[in-house]
């Protein structure tokens, strides 16, 4: 073993490519904590433990984040007073090790599809969309944190901001309590009152399971919608992750909702899991690319090591 490469999920302003762990590092990345408490703190964690048993050992920080640090200004403000903005309160996207590895695989698969206007659907018990033109992030539906954009597993997704504000002035909710419920008891989990997992909502005939289902369809529906409008058009869609790969269910009821775009999905080839599931037909293509984050991570920590990835 030469190293050791980490997935931290939130690098803020300041970590836009993979870096060399050290004392420094770790002390910034903590502060980072409370926008990522799902995640950070365990990313965090894990170096910490290798540090102590191992500190002779490279680790490599990946970041989240990364993928998307250079897309367009206007899709990184959030409407609040600039001075929050240049401290660093702004819509970041996360994702962004599956994004990547989905952009070189899909180069390698589909050049021209890889340069034009391509939503990337990574969807599994966190969820996002990526708008790729050229193979590089130009929207996503993640935030600031990753609780913003689609339905996921235990997470909310997009709220009105006076959803929060009315849980805290009128029912007397703590800060504390309304981030436990909406990182923990909220998104498919919530909206059914039965599981955060899609294969066990799938297999309920409770009507909560249905609507769980149908809103995770819909708003993912509505965003590669929006994303399309990022781009100034759609050529492809890819699907990604543990939803994204293996639920031909979802990605039809996804499809159907993007029939108007010109989506056109083959029956046959969905059910099959194929890599081209679109009809030949479609004017808007669509795959599924298994993503490899561990694979990214691979190839990242050895060009910081300065060795050639083979």
């Amino acid at each position: 073993m030469i190293a050791i490469g980490h997935r931290v999920v939130h690098g803020g302003l300041d970590f836009v490519t993979p870096r060399l762990v050290d004392a420094d590092l770790l002390d910034r990345l903590e502060t980072l904590c409370p926008l990522a408490p799902l995640h950070q703190p365990h990313n965090l964690a894990a170096i910490r433990a290798i540090a102590k048993l191992k500190p002779d050992l490279p680790q490599v920080a990946c970041f989240d984040t990364a993928f998307h640090h250079d897309k367009p200004d206007v899709a990184s403000r959030l409407a609040i007073p600039r001075k929050f903005h240049d401290q660093g309160i702004r819509r970041y996207g996360f994702h962004g090790l599956s994004y990547e590895y989905v952009a070189m695989r899909l180069a390698e698969i589909d050049p021209a599809l890889a340069a034009g206007r391509v939503v990337a659907a990574h969807l599994g018990n966190g969820a996002s969309l990526c708008a790729m033109r050229d193979c590089r992030s130009v929207d996503t539906t993640m935030g600031f944190t990753a609780l913003d954009g689609l339905v996921m597993g235990t997470r909310c997704g997009t709220i009105d901001p006076g959803v929060i504000l009315h849980f805290q002035l009128r029912m007397g909710m703590s800060a504390a309590d309304v981030e436990d419920m909406l990182y923990r008891q909220s998104g498919l989990l919530g909206v059914s009152g039965l599981s955060s997992d899609m294969r066990a909502l799938a297999a309920s005939d409770a009507p909560e399971a249905e609507e769980a289902m149908a809103l995770f369809a819909w708003r993912a529906a509505r965003e590669t919608a929006a994303l399309a409008s990022s781009m100034g058009g759609l050529d492809g869609i890819v699907f990604t992750a543990g939803i994204g790969e293996n639920d031909a269910a979802m990605r039809q009821r996804i499809c159907a909702r993007l029939a108007w775009l010109g989506v056109e999905l083959d029956e046959q080839a969905n059910a099959a899991g194929a890599p081209l599931v679109s009809t030949p037909g479609s004017h808007v293509a669509v795959r599924v690319i298994p993503t490899d984050e561990e694979r990214m991570i691979a190839l990242h920590t050895l060009h910081v090591l300065g060795e050639n990835p083979s």
